[in-house]
């Protein structure tokens, strides 16, 4: 690896602790594990989580990715994209950074390789809650039954990964959007307009052309596709690509870049 590259990505990296990115992170990934846990605590002994523990591992999993996936993940993808790439026009620092000794090309993927890994940590953060979510009730309550099914690494890292594709085409059109725009509003404003404008067409056989509608599609049970055949982790990741590259055209080519 570039040894530039790896400077710029260590120097992006400490970067976002100046913003709320990093909480956003941690509480993201800790709040549907925790509400579930105080859930299952609450119903415990009812007729409800009994029915649950004959499942366990696919319940807490769709329990706990549903509602993430379908508004709170997107909802973090924008803020915390927008937050980190507007570090630049915040502190106004856009002409020093470009002063150093890095290519435009290593500031750009520098700065989307660190949106890329915070949401590996988010994803790998919020695994460990829903693994939580289901052994946590077990310990506290010694008659509760702990699950006897082993944990279902393939399941879990094959849904988790769909996630992530799914997650890119969001990343890759805010980041764009946040070098464009000065101010973060700008951006922040269209990603959620985006988003209402994917939830509202959930049902619509066309919907799929909707780059922020990847996530929710998920938990989507009837999705009518005009192709029944069309696979919308092809299309998330398409649309990455021609994002990525079309948001690197422009930040090269721009001529006031802050």
């Amino acid at each position: 690896m570039n040894v530039s590259f790896v400077n710029s990505f260590r120097s992006e990296w400490l970067k976002r602790r100046h913003t709320a990115s990093s909480w956003i992170v941690l509480i993201g990934a800790a709040f549907m594990p925790l509400l579930v846990i105080l859930m299952r605590l609450q119903d415990h002994g009812k007729p409800a989580d009994k029915i649950f523990m004959k499942n366990i591992w696919a319940a807490m999993y769709h329990r706990n990715w549903t509602a993430m996936g379908m508004f709170m993940l997107p909802f973090m993808l924008i803020l915390s994209t927008s937050l980190i790439t507007n570090v630049e026009f915040k502190n106004n620092t856009w002409k020093q950074l470009h002063t150093t000794p890095q290519s435009l090309t290593t500031i750009y993927f520098a700065k989307f390789s660190v949106i890329i890994v915070m949401l590996i940590q988010l994803f790998l953060l919020f695994n460990v809650g829903i693994y939580l979510s289901v052994m946590l009730p077990g310990y506290i309550f010694s008659d509760l039954q702990l699950p006897t099914d082993p944990y279902p690494y393939q399941a879990y890292f094959r849904g988790t990964g769909y996630f992530f594709i799914d997650c890119l085409p969001v990343i890759a059109l805010q980041y764009l959007l946040s070098l464009k725009f000065k101010n973060f509003i700008v951006p922040i404003g269209i990603g959620f307009s985006m988003l209402v404008i994917a939830l509202l067409a959930l049902n619509w056989k066309y919907g799929y052309i909707i780059p922020y509608i990847y996530t929710p599609l998920n938990f989507k049970e009837n999705q009518n596709f005009v192709d029944p055949l069309m696979n919308r982790h092809y299309w998330a990741a398409g649309y990455c690509v021609v994002l990525t590259v079309v948001g690197y055209i422009l930040y090269v080519t721009k001529k006031e870049k802050g």
